[in-house]
């Protein structure tokens, strides 16, 4: 699927299905004290009437945290999706699915939350955000 991405510059970005709906609940896969994220809006997306938005792998959503430290639940936080169940069809034919649904946290300046990721991130995230390319450790 191409986009355009200004004054006559193409932008080519796959098709990726959007398998995790507003109200699911994730992983935190960052060090940021945050165990389990549920998803409350994912912006910039528009959908059918009266079917519930859903996010994929390198969406950016805004979450809030349901299990973890005092200080960090009852807020709103933006996060980006790395992992996802459903399975992500690549370019060259194959097909890449993961264990869990999976979030980090992400500052509103674009900074990540935690300073380390566990687990493995999927290529199409770190293509979208360089950040947390740096920090992951195994990028699928």
């Amino acid at each position: 699927m191409a986009k355009q991405a200004g004054k006559g510059v193409e932008e080519f970005r796959p098709y990726v299905t959007r398998s995790i709906p507003v109200g699911a609940n994730i992983v935190c896969a960052d060090n940021s004290g945050a165990k389990i994220l549920e998803i409350i809006n994912v912006p910039r997306h528009k959908t059918r009437a009266s079917r519930l938005s859903a996010a994929a792998v390198g969406d950016f959503c805004q979450v809030v945290v349901k299990k973890g430290p005092a200080e960090l639940r009852k807020q709103v936080y933006g996060a980006v999706i790395i992992r996802q169940k459903y399975a992500v069809r690549r370019l060259n034919g194959t097909r890449v699915c993961f264990e869990d649904n999976a979030a980090v946290l992400i500052t509103p300046e674009g900074e990540t939350k935690g300073t380390d990721i566990k687990g493995p991130v999927a290529a199409e995230a770190s293509e979208k955000w360089p950040r947390v390319a740096n920090l992951a450790s195994m990028v699928v």
